[in-house]
């Protein structure tokens, strides 16, 4: 990261805090959520965090001071509990998604993307609660050939028929050493077996990338991706905008597997990357996917080799006028926080 882009990047940070002071936050625990509260609290917001486990949030936010913010247990689906976490808020910021579906648990595209969005931007209305921000996906469209795209467009839908002063924000892949993507990578490139079964060893000799691999990502960083959350709440000119959000680059998904393998300490470099036909990966995704055969950050669904064949890069320049940062570089970040990358197994 260069000079400029630390000064850039990190400005905001050292601002005087404006807007509004309490601020809802789901999905807080998540792994954009971690952060988002930790930008809230540095630049004097507190942060209300509705959560199933206090336990949990108490463990991942041991560095944070008592005080600084306040959790309500309970999820969106509670109507006491979320009541309870909008009221007296300013602003809320909605974070829960989902990448794969188990119904079996009620965790649905439809339920998760969808009806929780309206149940939040509903207890917002109710409680007065006016700014919003939200997080939706880079490709959302109401034509998107993956559930997951359709269910993110139409919780948007909900934002823009709200009545409340939204932005909302549609991040391509988000990276940092603490995501499920990167330790993902992290076993991809670094190791030879895997557990299957979750017990038995298997050989896992191979990165593997689906079709042609040279559909277009443009990860950013996580970091990024708080700034212009938080940010957005102290600059009345986002309010009723949509923002894409990715970093400096945008890559193929092959160059993306071949930085994580030269830049992350530790890769095999005699695991070669192969390619699986669309048809098979879908194949696959229908059947041996849905069994607890391989480690669950490695199994995927069809919507996820859907999404894998189209581009998932966009214009920085809005965002980066907008908010007067410059994005993130993938491969230069990559090699400062390679090494931090905590493994799966």
């Amino acid at each position: 990261m260069s000079d400029g882009q630390a000064t850039a990047t990190n400005s905001a940070t050292d601002a005087a805090p404006t807007g509004p002071s309490r601020v809802f936050v789901s999905g807080a625990t998540g792994f954009v959520g971690r952060h988002i509260v930790r930008e809230l609290v540095s630049r004097g917001f507190r942060p209300v965090c509705l959560v199933r486990d206090k336990s949990k949030f108490e463990s991942v936010f041991r560095d944070l001071l008592p005080g600084s913010y306040d959790v309500v247990i309970g999820d969106v689906f509670n109507d006491a509990a979320l009541a309870d976490a909008v009221r007296d808020c300013e602003a809320a910021i909605h974070l829960i998604g989902i990448i794969t579906e188990t119904p079996m648990q009620g965790q649905t595209f439809q339920r998760v993307h969808t009806e929780a969005t309206q149940r939040v931007v509903d207890a917002c209305r109710l409680a007065g609660v006016a700014r919003y921000v939200h997080m939706s996906a880079l490709g959302t469209r109401h034509d998107a050939v993956s559930a997951y795209h359709r269910t993110k467009w139409a919780a948007e839908c909900c934002v823009r028929d709200s009545g409340l002063a939204w932005t909302i924000f549609r991040p391509s892949l988000i990276h940092g050493p603490d995501g499920e993507f990167m330790r993902m990578m992290r076993v991809f490139v670094c190791d030879a077996v895997v557990p299957a079964f979750g017990v038995f060893p298997s050989p896992f000799p191979v990165i593997p990338y689906f079709g042609s691999g040279e559909a277009k990502i443009q990860p950013v960083d996580v970091r990024d991706v708080a700034n212009c959350f938080v940010s957005a709440l102290s600059k009345p000119e986002t309010i009723g905008q949509t923002y894409d959000l990715g970093g400096a680059c945008a890559m193929s998904w092959k160059d993306m597997y071949r930085a994580c393998k030269r830049l992350i300490p530790g890769a095999l470099q005699w695991k070669p990357l192969v390619w699986m036909p669309v048809f098979k990966a879908k194949l696959l995704a229908r059947t041996v996917m849905k069994l607890p055969i391989l480690p669950k950050m490695l199994r995927f669904d069809v919507g996820q080799v859907q999404m894998s064949q189209e581009d998932s890069s966009c214009d920085t320049r809005p965002v980066e006028e907008t908010f007067g940062i410059r994005m993130r570089d993938f491969e230069k970040e990559l090699k400062l926080y390679g090494a931090e990358i905590p493994s799966a197994f």
